[in-house]
C-alpha cells in the first residue's frame, strides 16, 4: 500500500454555522500545517470539507472520522468523486465505526462497496480510525493506515510494529494549552467521559491494554488524564508531539480542546507554529 504524504503536523477545526473555520483552514495552510482535520461528529453534511478545500490552496483536507452509522458509501463514493475531478488529491477518506457488534465485518463490506464504486475510492486515500489489532490490521491491508485516538506514545510504537513501515500512521493527540492543572484536567475529561464512559469504538478496552486499571478508567484518574490528553505550555505539547514522532507516527493532529479563556485551535496553531513547523 502506498503511504499517504500528510507531512507531519495536522490541526484539527471546528466546523461553525458561521463558516468562520474556513478564514481558520486558510490560516492553517498559511502557517505550514500539513493537514487540516475536521471532527466526524461536526458534520451534519459533507459540505464543509468541500468547502476547506476550495478555500484552500494545496492542504489535504481529512474528515476525522466519517461514521458508517451516518454516512453511506454512495454518499462517500459521490463526494470523492466530485473533489477528485475539481481538486485531485485533496481529499483524505477518513472512516471509522460502525458501532456494531461486528464492526470488522461492516467495515469490510463497506470497504468493498468503496473499492466498487464508479469510480472506486482507492484504498491509498482512505484511512481508517483504529485502535486494537483487528482493525490496525484492516487499517493495514485495505487503507492507506490509521488514525489512533486517546494514546501513549508507548501505544504508537506498537501500532507502527502492527502496521509496518509501508503504512501511514496518524496520531490525533488532545491537546489543551493550559498550565493550570485544575482547569486543564477538567477539559481535558469532558471527551474522556463521554468517549470512555460510553465504551464508544473500543477506547475503553483500549485503554485497559496500555495498562490502565479498572480505577483509573472509572474515576478518569489524574494519570489517565495526563497520559492521554497533553495539557501544559506550549514547550509540554511540543515535547508530546515530539514523542509520537519519534515512535513512529507519521503524523500527529492537535486535536484541541479548549473551554471559557483556554486557547482555541487557530490560537493553538499559531503558539506552535515556529516550535512544530521546519
Amino acid at each position: 500500500m502506498t503511504k499517504l504524504d500528510l507531512g507531519p503536523i495536522g490541526v484539527a477545526l471546528d466546523v461553525s454555522a458561521d463558516d468562520s473555520y474556513l478564514d481558520a483552514a486558510i490560516e492553517v495552510e498559511k502557517l505550514g500545517y500539513s493537514t487540516v482535520w475536521l471532527a466526524g461528529g461536526q458534520l451534519a453534511s459533507l459540505e464543509p470539507i468541500a468547502k476547506i478545500i476550495r478555500a484552500t490552496t494545496a492542504i489535504p483536507v481529512a474528515p476525522g472520522i466519517l461514521s458508517l452509522d451516518i454516512y453511506s458509501s454512495e454518499a462517500v463514493t459521490a463526494a470523492y468523486a466530485d473533489l477528485e475531478a475539481t481538486h485531485p488529491g485533496r481529499f483524505v477518506v477518513g472512516l471509522g465505526g460502525p458501532q456494531t457488534p461486528r464492526p470488522v465485518r461492516a467495515l469490510n463490506e463497506f470497504l468493498d462497496r468503496l473499492d466498487a464504486g464508479e469510480p472506486p475510492v482507492p484504498a491509498d486515500r482512505r484511512i481508517l480510525a483504529a485502535l486494537g489489532p483487528r482493525k490496525l490490521a484492516l487499517a493495514r491491508d485495505r487503507c492507506a493506515g490509521a488514525v489512533p485516538l486517546l494514546v501513549t506514545p508507548a501505544y504508537t510504537a506498537d501500532a507502527r510494529r502492527i502496521l509496518g513501515q509501508d503504512s501511514t500512521l496518524v496520531v490525533d493527540q488532545l491537546v489543551v494549552l493550559d498550565t493550570d492543572p485544575t482547569t486543564a484536567r477538567e477539559t481535558a475529561r469532558a471527551p474522556l467521559r463521554f468517549l470512555v464512559g460510553n465504551g464508544i469504538g473500543g477506547y475503553t478496552e483500549n485503554i485497559r491494554r496500555m495498562g490502565f486499571s479498572a480505577d483509573d478508567i472509572s474515576e478518569l484518574s489524574d494519570r489517565l488524564v495526563d497520559e492521554l490528553v497533553t495539557w501544559g505550555d506550549a514547550d509540554a505539547i511540543t515535547a508530546r508531539v515530539g514523542e509520537h514522532l519519534q515512535a513512529g507516527a507519521d503524523q500527529v493532529v492537535l486535536g484541541v480542546l479548549h473551554d471559557g479563556d483556554q486557547p482555541s485551535p487557530i490560537d493553538v496553531a499559531r503558539e506552535l507554529a515556529n516550535r512544530l513547523i521546519r
